[in-house]
C-alpha cells in the first residue's frame, strides 16, 4: 500500500498536463446547416410610420456539434425592418455560435415609411444566414397601409366654414396625446371644439390606439346622408363606416375593451350617426350633461352595431360613467334598427333624458364575459362629484324592438314610481322575470299587459346563430321566430315611424307585418 500513495500522486500531475474534453456539442463543426420554424415572417396590415409588433424567428442547430453562423437583412430599397439577435439590436452580426441540438432566437420588427399611396402596398425582405458556406434566408413580408394621423387633432375650423370633413380614401388612426386646455391638461385624440362639426364620409375606416378618444363639444355628423337605394345591401355594407382598434393581428378582430369611444360633452349638439359599425370599445357612445341650465345632448342613430363593448376603466376622458354601448346622462338619444351586442356591462345606460329606441335588437350574448348586469338598464338618478343624489326627469320609449341576453333580467328600471319617471314599452321581445306581470305592482310595471303587446314569456328570439354557439354571429331572425311579422307600434305622439329598410338595406315588408328589432 505504501507505493500506491507516491504512484498516485505521479498520475494525478500528469493529468494536469493533458488537454481538457470539450463536450461534443461544443465542439465547432465545419459543415451542417440550420433550419428555421418558418419559412417567411408576416405581418398583418401595418399602418405608416407606427412601429409593428414584435415577431419571433426561431433558428435550430439540429447537428451534434456547434456552427457559427452570419446573420444580416439583406435591406432590400424602401424597407425599415430591424432586427434583435441574441438580446442585440442591429441589421447584422457575424460569427454567432449555436450549440449542437440548440436555438438561438431572433426578433423581428419594423417601421414602415410613408409612400403616398391610397391603396395598401407589400414590402418584402430577407433574413440572410451564412454557416460553413451554406446560404440560407427567411423572407419577411409587411402590408403596409398609408393613412391619416390624428393626435390630439383639434377640429376648431375658422367662423363661415364650420366643418371638418374626413375623406375615406385613407383609413384614419387616432392615437391619444396629452393636449392642454387652460390649466387643465389631458389625453385626447381626436377633440371637437364648440360651434364646430367634425364629417365623416361614407365607408371611412377609423382606426382607434389603446385608450384612443374622440371627445365632442361641437357636432359630429357620421354618414349623415348615405343616399342608399333601398334592397342594395352591397352599397349599404360598403357605406358602412367603421370604428375598432389598431390591432389588425386576426386574434385581437373581437377583442373588447381596445380603444375609449365616442364621447359627447354638454355642449354638443345635432349630432348624427348612421351606418356606422363601432367595436372592441370601452364604450360606443357616451353623453354626459349634468348642466340642468343647458340644454340635453342630442343624438341620431340610425343603422349602427355597437359590438364588444366592455371594460375596466372607462375614465379616460373623465367622464366617470360606467362603460356600455349607449351611455346617457340627461342628453336626448334616437336609435333606430341598431344592433348592440357583447357588451360586458350594458348595452344601453341612461341616467334622465329621453330614449327612444325603435326597432332595435339588443342580443346581449357574453360568454367572454361573467356579467351581472342588466343589458338595458334605466334611472332617473345620478351621483354628484361628492357622492350625493341628483334626479333627472327620464321618458323612455322602447318599441318594437328585441332585447335578449344570457342573463334573466335584461332589462332594469331604477326609481321607476318616481313622478318623472314615464315608461312606455310596446310591442317588444323582452328577457325579463321582473317586469312580466300582466298588472303592475310597487316599483314594478306590468309589462306583460295585453295593451302592450309586449312578448315577455317566450323562451327564445330564435335568431340565426348566437356567440354562444358560433363564432359568426347572425342576429337576423329564423322563420318561426315569435318576432317575425308583427304588427308595429306607431300610435303615439308623435307618432313612432316605421323605417322603410332594416339595418342590411333591406326593405321591411308591409307595415302591418314587419319584424321585431333591427333585421326584416
Amino acid at each position: 500500500m505504501r507505493y500506491l500513495f507516491p504512484l498516485f500522486l505521479i498520475l494525478s500531475c500528469c493529468l494536469t498536463f493533458l488537454p481538457g474534453c470539450e463536450p461534443k456539442e461544443d465542439l465547432v463543426q465545419t459543415t451542417g446547416k440550420l433550419e428555421f420554424d418558418r419559412d417567411s415572417v408576416k405581418f398583418d396590415t401595418v399602418f405608416t410610420t407606427i412601429r409593428t409588433v414584435t415577431k419571433r424567428l426561431w433558428v435550430y442547430n439540429r447537428n451534434s456539434g456547434a456552427v457559427k453562423t452570419d446573420v444580416s437583412l439583406a435591406g432590400k430599397q424602401g424597407t425599415t425592418y430591424s432586427l434583435i439577435i441574441n438580446g442585440d439590436a442591429g441589421s447584422s452580426v457575424n460569427g454567432v455560435t449555436i450549440r449542437g441540438n440548440d436555438s438561438l432566437l431572433v426578433l423581428v420588427r419594423a417601421v414602415l415609411g410613408d409612400n403616398s399611396t391610397t391603396k395598401p402596398f407589400l414590402l418584402e425582405d430577407q433574413v440572410n444566414f451564412r454557416t460553413n458556406g451554406n446560404e440560407q434566408n427567411v423572407k419577411l413580408v409587411a402590408y403596409g397601409q398609408n393613412a391619416y394621423f390624428h393626435r390630439a387633432d383639434i377640429i376648431n375650423v375658422p367662423t363661415g366654414n364650420k366643418t371638418a370633413i374626413w375623406r375615406n380614401d385613407k383609413p384614419h388612426v387616432i392615437i391619444n396625446t396629452p393636449y392642454k386646455q387652460g390649466t387643465n391638461t389631458f389625453n385626447v385624440g381626436v377633440y371637437v371644439v364648440s360651434g364646430s362639426t367634425l364629417q365623416i364620409e361614407p365607408g371611412t375606416k377609423i382606426y382607434c390606439h389603446a385608450g384612443a378618444t374622440i371627445q365632442v363639444d361641437g357636432t359630429l355628423k357620421i354618414n349623415a346622408a348615405p343616399n342608399l337605394t333601398p334592397g342594395d345591401t352591397t352599397a349599404a355594407k360598403r357605406a358602412m363606416v367603421l370604428f375598432r382598434g389598431d390591432r389588425l393581428e386576426p386574434f385581437y378582430n373581437e377583442v373588447a375593451g381596445q380603444w375609449g369611444g365616442i364621447f359627447f360633452t354638454s355642449t354638443s349638439r345635432n349630432n348624427d350617426i348612421r351606418y356606422t359599425e363601432i367595436k372592441n370599445a370601452n364604450f360606443g357612445v357616451s353623453l354626459l350633461n349634468t348642466d340642468a341650465n343647458s340644454a340635453p345632448i342630442d343624438l341620431w342613430l340610425d343603422n349602427v352595431i355597437f359590438r364588444n363593448i366592455s371594460g375596466s376603466n372607462p375614465n379616460y376622458v373623465g367622464t366617470g360613467l360606467p362603460p356600455g354601448g349607449i351611455i346617457g346622462v340627461r342628453s336626448t338619444i334616437t336609435a333606430t334598427n341598431c344592433l348592440l351586442t357583447n357588451c360586458g356591462e350594458y348595452a344601453v345606460r341612461g341616467f334622465g333624458g329621453t330614449f327612444n329606441l325603435n326597432f332595435c335588437t339588443i342580443a346581449n350574448y357574453t360568454p367572454s364575459f361573467q356579467r351581472q348586469t342588466s343589458s338595458v338598464s334605466f334611472s332617473n338618478e345620478l351621483s354628484d362629484a361628492v357622492g350625493n343624489p341628483v334626479k333627472f326627469p327620464l321618458v323612455i320609449n322602447l318599441t318594437n324592438s328585441i332585447v335578449w341576453g344570457n342573463y334573466e333580467n335584461e332589462l332594469e328600471l331604477v326609481n321607476n314610481a318616481d313622478p318623472n319617471y314615464t315608461i312606455n314599452i310596446r310591442n317588444t321581445l323582452l328577457r325579463t322575470k321582473d317586469f312580466q306581470a300582466a298588472t303592475n305592482a310597487t316599483n314594478k310595471p306590468g309589462l306583460g299587459a295585453t295593451a302592450l303587446a309586449n312578448l315577455v314569456t317566450v323562451a327564445d328570439p330564435l335568431f340565426v346563430r348566437t356567440t354562444l354557439t358560433s363564432s359568426r354571429p347572425d342576429y337576423r331572425l329564423q322563420d318561426t321566430s315569435p318576432a317575425k311579422r308583427r304588427m308595429p307600434y306607431t300610435s303615439a305622439s308623435p307618432p313612432i315611424s316605421v323605417p322603410a329598410v332594416d339595418l342590411l338595406n333591406l326593405q321591411r315588408r308591409t307595415p302591418n307585418q314587419t319584424s321585431l328589432g333591427a333585421y326584416e
